[in-house]
């Protein structure tokens, strides 16, 4: 969202223009019958996300899901590493499907 108009400390308040905080979603699904248990692969994602220094919001049931993923950093963003990082992540693990990884957005004003 650009909005030239606005002065640094609104900018920055509003998380605006160079203030914006960017991340992106994911899904995937979890293959009941491959054996892959559901604690091991949540705590191979959270390792991940912590070496990453990256914060995560996750919904769904217990063999599929959705997240958003963003930086930890108080007015950083997730990059375009972190994303290729995660997508490569959830594609090596055995018994994780459909895993689809979106653009980068605005965290806080979806776009």
């Amino acid at each position: 969202m650009t909005t030239s108009t606005k002065n640094r400390r609104l900018r920055k308040k509003l998380y605006l223009d160079e203030f914006a905080v960017m991340g992106f979603d994911f899904s995937c699904k979890l293959n009941a019958e491959s054996g892959l248990d559901p604690e091991q692969f949540f705590d191979t994602l959270i390792d991940f996300i912590d070496a990453q220094d990256l914060m995560i919001d996750i919904g769904g049931s217990k063999f599929e899901f959705v997240g958003y993923v963003t930086t930890a950093a108080r007015y950083g963003s997730a990059t375009e590493a972190n994303r290729t990082d995660l997508t490569a992540l959830l594609s090596s693990i055995a018994g994780v499907e459909d895993v689809v990884v979106s653009e980068m957005t605005d965290a806080y004003y979806g776009m």
